[in-house]
């Protein structure tokens, strides 16, 4: 390993040095998408940081086991383990399986990644693929003593768990404060405490998605899946558990309880979020109309976008806030990084070109340093970006003969900025400019045809209309639509 990393751990909220439990193995869980719709920019901006703690990782030498779930069942409308299942639901207003719904918006979410440039995980499992193993780890919380049964559902008993250890660990909040900012039971008279979450939730004669227990037809809670999945390939004690802020007051809290009441482990040593989006200063919401889906960022779609970004300058637009930070959007924000992600690749290229000396004015060894410092503090990509930046000074003076720099320089130079921008911050060139079009012109025919089937024409023309002023025609027939430049 090149250097020690420190990493902002949510459960201490304080920052420490990196030790893998079993070096140079890295377990690391990140909970996924909900396949029900599509993929709102929030959840890229999750899943690209932690693209970006994979790629560091690796590039270290550490061998990392990335495991990114797919809830595919379980996940009700609220979080109080009432309403309809999101995915069964959907499938009813389209008269379709719920299968044919997760498929849908699986493929759709893989697409958006590979457009992102976001290496895919290790494993990638899904709820209803590890039925067995939620069922078992029911019967064991069952048998532990921390859950009970009411009428074939199965609830994890919080004031229990809490008279032993501490249910709000990890959001800091102790159960007091907890209780008096939820609704009492929630319309869900079967639970012994308001704070009690489902582990296995007996299914009504139409739910769509349900599976035989011990206990009945039924169906998991969502905050199980993750608990038995991240047992099954991680164990039950692992590296690194992430995803976005917004777990961490119910679903990653349950996960810790459950964890522990399971093996009497907690689960990860590092907890890792990702902060929201925000708009002009305004918290992103489909409320408020600021919301963004990646297709309306790369075609400019969207009432309070001036044109389109290429997704590469929205990763790179993203890079330019720590992870833990929030991040606005605006179009003076995208047009400067557009600007900078332009600046930076141009200066990328001069570097085949530049003559060498038998000096160096600049100390390349330093700048290669300070780069891995900042990533190595808890993956602070806006510095590193900005020591880059000194990098592209430095190409831009040597190309215009007010500095020097030696044959072995010059290649440190070359190295560093091949690894920064395309191995660790997942950035794609020019010469990869056509693929990516490609891709993303492809994604956009699919979210055009489902536009069309919903007979929602507006957008199917807005999407064909904004295409063609760009430079590429679609052409609808029997066999599909295919695409070519005009």
């Amino acid at each position: 390993m090149q250097q020690p990393v420190i990493i902002y751990n949510t459960l201490s909220r304080s920052k420490e040095e990196f030790k893998p439990i079993n070096p140079p193995l890295v377990g690391m869980y990140v909970c996924g998408p909900t396949v029900y719709s599509d993929v709102h920019l929030g959840n890229c901006r999750t899943f690209i940081s932690f693209d970006i703690i994979f790629r560091y990782l690796s590039h270290l030498g550490y061998k990392v086991r990335y495991v990114r779930n797919v809830t595919d069942a379980g996940h009700l409308e609220s979080d109080a383990d009432v309403g309809e299942d999101k995915i069964a639901k959907k499938a009813k207003l389209a008269q379709v399986e719920p299968m044919e719904i997760v498929q849908k918006y699986t493929v759709g979410f893989r697409q958006v990644m590979e457009v992102f440039n976001v290496l895919p995980p290790s494993i990638e499992p899904t709820a209803t693929g590890h039925i067995i193993e939620q069922i078992e780890m029911t019967r064991k919380l069952l048998e532990n003593g921390y859950a009970y049964e009411v009428n074939g559902s199965i609830y994890f008993d919080v004031d229990k768990y809490n008279k032993e250890q501490n249910y709000g660990i990890l959001s800091g909040r102790n159960i007091e404060d907890l209780l008096n900012n939820t609704r009492d039971l929630d319309g869900q008279e079967e639970k012994r405490g308001a704070l009690d979450f489902a582990l296995w939730i007996k299914a009504k004669p139409e739910h769509l998605m349900q599976w035989p227990s011990p206990w009945g037809m039924g169906f998991p809670g969502w905050h199980l899946e993750c608990s038995a999945m991240s047992n099954k390939y991680l164990g039950s004690h692992f590296d690194i558990h992430g995803g976005g802020m917004d777990l961490i007051p119910t679903h990653h809290t349950n996960e810790i309880a459950q964890n522990i009441a399971f093996c009497g482990k907690h689960p990860a040593n590092y907890w890792v979020h990702t902060n929201m989006l925000t708009v002009n200063g305004q918290k992103m919401s489909k409320s408020l109309g600021n919301s963004f889906l990646p297709h309306e960022l790369f075609t400019g779609l969207h009432p309070l976008l001036n044109k389109g970004y290429s997704p590469m300058v929205v990763r790179f637009f993203m890079l330019q806030a720590h992870y833990r930070s929030t991040l606005d959007f605006s179009n003076e924000a995208l047009d400067a990084s557009e600007k900078g992600f332009k600046r930076m690749m141009a200066a990328y290229d001069l570097l085949e070109d530049l003559s060498t000396s038998d000096q160096s004015t600049s100390d390349i060894m330093a700048l290669k340093k300070r780069c891995y410092d900042a990533m190595s503090d808890d993956f602070n990509t806006p510095i590193a970006i900005a020591e880059l930046f000194e990098g592209v000074r430095i190409i831009n003076s040597v190309k215009a003969g007010l500095e020097t720099i030696t044959p072995e320089d010059l290649e440190a130079l070359k190295q560093l900025f091949n690894s920064f921008l395309f191995n660790i911050f997942g950035l794609t060139k020019d010469e990869h400019a056509a693929n990516n079009v490609g891709k993303v012109i492809d994604l956009l025919i699919d979210i055009r045809n489902n536009a069309k089937a919903n007979r929602d024409y507006a957008t199917s023309d807005a999407i064909r209309n904004k295409l063609l002023e760009i430079g590429y025609q679609l052409k609808d027939s029997k066999e599909g639509t295919t695409w070519s430049t005009v």
